[in-house]
């Protein structure tokens, strides 16, 4: 006697193993429809019964088990296609991640065929068996790889194309989004109540699959938030429930006309009138709670980041109304919004490390900007009174939770103010940004409460320092006397900073700046004006009125990182030119951040420049902040990473 067991796997193919008392076993694998053209020629005859059910690899092969006399062999038919079609189907849900409590009805279900194939008999007494051994191990369930799975999904794009149904549509016309339905129809109709006057349409990537014999629930996302679809066999036209049943899975963006309606449950639903395939997925997605949860994973995928994760969406929607905001304001002022050269003939506006590149039609040598600022002082000469560019500034140095090599920054100037002025301007724009995506100046930062409320502290930097170095006053320290610099490191040293890090300084302003950065900055939590810095870090600003050494410049800090930085802007063309010089001098000695002499910017400074007030703010760290975002990378949508591995 010959036996064939039949296992699906896959679409459209089943294993077929046949056992034979005078024969190895042998595996074939077949057509799906195939599979019953081989068990017929692999059967002896048999007088006409009701058929045999598929004999399981338990230990015993020669057992036959017999369906229930009671039932027709059409119904016998029927009731194993559908034990193979929710045996698929449990399959595939348990690979689209669908949860225990979404799977048990379903399984309910399969159970529920089973026993009408198979009723329970009788107990018969228990009988000895012989001690052995070997036991009986559980079967165990293999999931689909990535490949088998994206077979499984290209298979139905094949059946739907020889139906004539084109998987990847053109358009689809919606009425309303899921949150406007939602805001709608807030407070209306009753559990079980339909408004049957209404005609919506919606479309949007399947998130949840829920199919209940002739109904069905989805749910589907789109950019607003998500809503459930309710899908009945007796409201869909021809073969549309059987095809939404064979077609869609978790992933596919979907299209559905129909009418709002409240459950039994009371939960918001398109009782849908017609489906249409928009977009077959060939990819399932990622478990909803362990599929991506990997940092790096996130940050290398952020299309399905932004798909399984909705505060991501809410991020970058935010930060869009964060820039929005920021122009609407300045345009408001009076501002234009002018744009300047991404490459540049040599590095300038700031200490910084630039990205170096070569143009081969001109032969020449090429640095990304590292700031915008000098060509937005051109602008100025040139005979414009108030000026920005939000863009993209590029410096190749390290990548931290604050950095990012490249960045979006906004700069500004303003012709006739100074640096105190550019203070005030600060505060306005920044909580004028916070209140576009919230109620309050208060926000929630980490474990921190930090308050935008006006008027923020302004403390200048050698107070700052005072303040965790009680025992030392920079100010007090003589710039002629040559001791001076020698005493600023040993008390520096003595505060706690690494010998290493003001070994090598050769200015007072640049040992104050150390002990600033090393002993206060983490410190500053609280929005921050830092002001009044040593000349000798600030190459571009004009000389402190009242304060010999010093610069009027501020920083602005919060969540102890640096968020903004302004000048009174340098018009002394001799002034900046022996600061270039300065600096060019730094950078032939090795230091790779100094910039060179740019005598473009000189040439236009010698024209002449109205007194003017300049900023620069960081918009990613300020997304960061107005957002509660930990990591700069959480605020970029696509950010610089390594290959993966």
């Amino acid at each position: 006697m010959t036996l064939c067991i039949l296992a699906s796997v896959a679409r459209r193919q089943t294993v077929v193993t046949c056992f034979s008392t005078t024969a190895r076993m042998r595996t074939t694998t077949l057509p799906f429809r195939q599979q019953y053209q081989h068990r017929a020629q692999n059967q002896q005859p048999q007088p006409q019964q009701p058929p045999r059910r598929l004999i399981s690899t338990c230990r015993h092969m020669s057992t036959e088990i017999t369906p229930g006399a009671s039932l027709s062999v059409e119904r016998i038919a029927e009731l194993e296609e559908q034990i193979k079609q929710k045996g698929d189907q449990i399959r595939q849900l348990k690979a689209d991640g669908t949860e225990k409590a979404d799977l048990a009805p379903h399984i309910a279900e399969l159970k529920a065929l089973k026993a009408e194939l198979d009723p329970p008999k009788e107990k018969k007494a228990p009988q000895k068996q012989k001690q052995t051994n070997n036991k009986k191990k559980p079967a165990a369930t293999e999931e689909l790889s990535d490949s088998e799975l994206k077979a499984a999904r290209l298979s139905k794009v094949d059946a739907m194309r020889e139906a004539g149904v084109e998987p990847y549509e053109y358009t689809f016309q919606i009425t309303q989004t899921a949150s406007q339905l939602a805001s709608a129809y807030e407070n209306k109709l009753e559990p079980g109540e339909e408004d049957e006057g209404s005609d919506v349409s919606i479309a949007g990537r399947i998130m949840a699959r829920r199919v209940f014999g002739k109904l069905a629930f989805y749910t589907i996302q789109d950019e607003s938030g998500t809503i459930q679809l309710q899908l009945d066999k007796t409201r869909l036209e021809g073969d549309s429930f059987k095809n939404l049943k064979a077609w869609t899975d978790v992933g596919d963006i979907i299209g559905v006309k129909g009418s709002v309606r409240r459950t039994d449950k009371g939960e918001l639903s398109i009782h849908a009138n017609e489906w249409k395939m928009l977009t077959k997925a060939a990819l399932p997605l990622p478990d909803k709670y362990h599929g991506l949860t990997d940092v790096s994973k996130r940050y290398r995928s952020r299309h399905l980041d932004l798909i399984v994760n909705p505060n991501v969406r809410d991020t970058f929607r935010k930060r869009s109304l964060i820039t929005s905001s920021l122009r609407q304001q300045l345009n408001d002022m009076g501002f234009l919004e002018i744009e300047t050269p991404v490459l540049h003939s040599q590095s300038g506006g700031a200490e910084a490390k630039p990205f170096e590149t070569y143009h081969n039609s001109m032969d020449l040598n090429l640095t990304l900007r590292i700031a915008t600022e000098l060509h937005l002082k051109r602008l100025l000469v040139g005979g414009f009174e108030k000026v920005y560019e939000v863009g993209r500034i590029f410096r190749n140095e390290g990548i931290s939770t604050r950095h990012n090599p490249e960045f979006t920054s906004i700069e500004l100037y303003q012709a006739y103010v100074d640096y105190s002025d550019m203070m005030e301007l600060t505060e306005q724009l920044v909580c004028g940004m916070a209140l576009s995506i919230g109620d309050s100046l208060t926000l929630p930062y980490g474990e921190d409460m930090i308050s935008l409320e006006r008027p923020w502290r302004r403390v200048t930097m050698h107070d700052v320092v005072k303040e965790q170095m009680p025992d030392f006053d920079f100010a007090a320290l003589d710039p002629n006397d040559p001791d001076s610099l020698s005493k600023a490191k040993e008390a520096a040293v003595a505060a706690g900073v690494a010998f290493s890090k003001v070994d090598g300084l050769t200015s007072v302003g640049y040992v104050l700046n150390m002990c600033f950065e090393e002993l206060c900055e983490a410190k500053l939590v609280q929005p921050t004006f830092v002001i009044d810095y040593p000349v000798e870090v600030s190459p571009l600003a004009k000389p402190h009125r009242t304060k010999p050494g010093l610069v009027e410049r501020f920083e602005l800090f919060a969540t102890g990182r640096e968020l903004a930085n302004a000048f009174s802007e340098l018009t002394d063309p001799v002034d900046q030119r022996q600061r270039f010089e300065a600096q060019a001098a730094k950078k032939a000695a090795g230091d790779e951040e100094a910039c060179d002499v740019d005598e473009e910017f000189l040439q236009a400074l010698e024209q002449g420049m109205p007194p003017a007030g300049g900023l620069g703010i960081g918009i990613d760290r300020l997304v960061m902040l107005l957002t509660n975002s930990p990591s700069i990378r959480d605020v970029i949508a696509f950010p610089l990473l390594k290959p993966d591995p």
